[in-house]
């Protein structure tokens, strides 16, 4: 036989088994746009742009996400005061910025072919290395490019400018 005492914590317990992710912590994430949704936010509202044009290829890439990008100081920060955009540089897919069409013209040409934004905004010497962060003011002025991993501390150093 059970005691009053026993009866509420087999309740709770079963409830907590029932719903597990209402005892884990809520797991902070960058608030990614596209660039379709960056145009409508910069029109509402003028903010700072951060954006991390990437490759599925790219090991730094990768390291950036599960590393850098987990870090709640980097999370706040880049949710707070950016709008941060992800673009993977070889996408096929058409992005309409501000309402002009920006494709990836030697998709399927070309191995590893990058997309019209990243010719735009992302090269060093003719030359798309990955990864490649782009920080740019609220009217949207290139105030920084960065052509290398950088580790969480960098990267905050880098947006707090």
């Amino acid at each position: 036989m059970f005691t009053k005492s026993v009866i509420p914590f087999c309740f709770l317990l079963a409830i907590s088994m029932l719903y597990p992710e209402s005892n884990a912590q809520v797991k902070k994430e960058v608030n990614w746009l596209s660039f379709d949704q960056l145009g409508d936010s910069l029109s509402a509202r003028p903010k700072k742009v951060f954006i991390d044009f990437y490759t599925s290829w790219c090991i730094f890439c990768r390291k950036m996400d599960r590393v850098v990008f987990t870090k709640p100081e980097v999370v706040d920060l880049l949710n707070k005061e950016y709008y941060a955009v992800r673009m993977d540089a070889e996408t096929t897919d058409t992005i309409y910025f501000e309402g002009r069409p920006f494709v990836n013209l030697k998709a399927g040409k070309k191995r590893n072919a990058i997309h019209q934004m990243v010719e735009l905004l992302a090269q060093r010497n003719g030359q798309f290395v990955p990864p490649t962060m782009i920080i740019l003011d609220p009217e949207f002025k290139v105030k920084q490019r960065y052509f290398e991993y950088m580790d969480s501390k960098k990267l905050l150093i880098a947006l707090r400018k």
